[in-house]
């Protein structure tokens, strides 16, 4: 079962300012996710908010939450690990 991806624009921004290499990692990491998001090889859920997952990407992290009934995964941020868990 394959989940929709919405990216928010503060996490569109971040992903378009990164270079070239670095941003098709995370393209493929969020195609990974859409097939599935709760995989504990992929994600992680965080901490500090239950509701949120995070997946690890070099140095970045992939902050996202799913809905369950759209079938839709929300990336709220794209971060260096440096700030993805303030």
């Amino acid at each position: 079962m394959t989940y929709g991806v919405h990216i928010f624009p503060g996490a569109r921004k971040t992903l378009k300012k990164l270079d070239r290499v670095l941003s098709g990692r995370i393209v493929k990491r969020l195609e990974e996710l859409a097939q599935a998001p709760f995989n504990p090889r992929l994600s992680r859920q965080m901490e500090t908010d239950p509701e949120s997952r995070y997946s690890r990407v070099g140095d970045w992290r992939i902050i996202y939450q799913v809905e369950e009934e759209g079938q839709v995964i929300n990336i709220t941020a794209i971060r260096p690990r440096s700030g993805a868990y303030r």
